[in-house]
């Protein structure tokens, strides 16, 4: 199977709102104060206000995450994107995931399924495109590496 790089996308994120313990795990709600993106056919930035990232720890430490942005390309067009996807690695990684440091990104699975919807003709492409992601979570927010499958 082959792949192309789309973007890459830095989103900024701020203090989680705990909802707690759900029926199946810890919810936690983590509000995006923005970002940018940047791929060969399109760039801008992230939107904040209604973007957050809808988390899922597991009983078996597992995290789900299904991301929800507004992205607003250089030209105007505006793209919703939604992704699912999971995170987990050594205790000793993800802890220091959740302290903030910096960890190798190959010490530990973080993997998305990006979808796309935008009205824009010129970005109608990614209505059409199945895409994946890896991600590497820092202090300020996870950089998604978004490649489309061709």
């Amino acid at each position: 199977m082959n792949t192309r790089l789309l973007m890459m996308l830095h989103v900024n994120v701020t203090t989680p709102q705990n909802v707690g313990a759900v029926p199946h795990g810890t919810r936690r709600i983590a509000p995006i104060s923005g970002g940018v993106f940047e791929g060969t056919r399109l760039r801008g930035t992230v939107l904040p206000g209604g973007s957050a990232d809808w988390l899922l720890r597991r009983a078996d430490d597992v995290l789900e995450m299904d991301l929800r942005v507004t992205l607003r390309t250089h030209d105007g067009a505006l793209i919703s994107m939604r992704s699912f996807g999971l995170r987990h690695g050594p205790p000793d990684v993800i802890a220091a995931i959740g302290r903030g440091e910096p960890v190798n990104p190959a010490t530990y699975y973080f993997r998305t399924t990006p979808r796309f919807q935008t009205a824009h003709p010129a970005y109608g492409f990614l209505n059409r495109l199945v895409a994946v992601a890896s991600g590497d979570r820092r202090a300020e927010g996870p950089i998604y590496t978004i490649h489309e499958l061709l």
